[in-house]
């Protein structure tokens, strides 16, 4: 009788079993979110800022339209908001699953909008914080720009050591402040990621090979944050992008583009503009000709679905 009863129980026992571990992944993914929308809040940044003239109409989300995004990698100084010493735009199209990655070289001389100076086009921030800055980006390459991202550079470092590091293959060997990175495939923590993207004196492509470094180290980012193994990390992870990271996208708009255009984190294309440097006064410039500038533009509207 008492083995019968016994046997009785066991289907008591694992159905109990099984209730307590779905309410404990219930608990578990209520304390991701919460983590995770906390952080959002710590990020939100809203800019003052008038529809763009470059887009007839405001993009949907939700029904998959291509996308436009600024990132600003900014050194911040105390009593200085300092300049973007990293300038990317994203363009996002869900359709043909794919991210287009331009780095514009920080000493690119183009119109300051909102300033009436001709600059380096790194100053508009300087001049007048992400506004200024999305403002000069959109008339320079005659796109919309819909988001921002703004990353503290120095707090850089945080969020690659918390989804553990990165790897990057590195195509010139050198030497940047105390570190030393060999050429090849080598795995980075934050420190020396932070150092990697500033190297360009010493590397014979100058601001693009310094371009492509930080690129790598996005993109690497970008992977490492979406795999499996990140979601053991998400708090370092979240903790470390509310600190250093601000942004216009709401938590809903990053909801919907998880849902709708995470394919496209899979085909990330990089992009480059050229030109030629000159001196005006005793101040070096990127000057960039116009038929440059115009097959750069075509390629980034026709990856935003705009008339040419």
């Amino acid at each position: 009788m008492t083995g019968k009863k016994g046997r009785k129980k066991w289907p008591r026992v694992l159905a109990l079993v099984f209730i307590l571990m779905i309410v404990s992944a219930c608990a578990y993914a209520f304390y991701v979110y919460n983590s995770l929308t906390s952080a959002v809040d710590t990020m939100q940044e809203p800019i003052q800022r008038e529809k763009s003239e470059k887009r007839e109409e405001t993009i949907t989300l939700k029904e998959r339209e291509p996308f436009s995004v600024l990132m600003l990698g900014v050194d911040e100084r105390q009593g200085d908001k300092g300049r973007s010493d990293t300038m990317i735009v994203l363009t996002v199209n869900p359709d043909l699953k794919s991210v287009k990655m331009l780095s514009i070289p920080r000493d690119t001389r183009t119109d300051i909008i909102g300033h009436g100076t001709e600059d380096k086009i790194n100053h508009a921030y300087a001049f007048g914080d992400v506004e200024m800055a999305i403002d000069t980006v959109e008339d320079f390459l005659d796109i919309p720009i819909d988001y921002y991202i703004k990353m503290n550079m120095a707090g850089f470092k945080d969020i690659v050591d918390a989804v553990n590091g990165i790897d990057v293959t590195n195509e010139t060997d050198f030497n940047m402040g105390k570190f030393h990175f060999n050429e090849g495939s080598i795995h980075l923590n934050g420190s020396e990621a932070l150092s990697y993207v500033r190297m360009r004196k010493n590397d014979p492509n100058g601001d693009f090979g310094r371009q492509q470094r930080q690129r790598q180290v996005i993109q690497g980012v970008i992977n490492k944050g979406a795999s499996f193994s990140s979601l053991t990390r998400f708090d370092d992870i979240f903790a470390a992008l509310g600190k250093n990271v601000k942004t216009d996208i709401t938590f809903n708009e990053m909801m919907d583009i998880q849902k709708n255009y995470k394919d496209t984190r899979n085909n990330i294309q990089q992009l480059t503009i050229e030109g030629d440097g000159q001196y005006f006064g005793d101040i070096w410039y990127l000057i960039v000709p116009d038929e440059e500038r115009q097959r750069v533009q075509g390629e980034l509207k026709d990856h935003l679905g705009l008339p040419q």
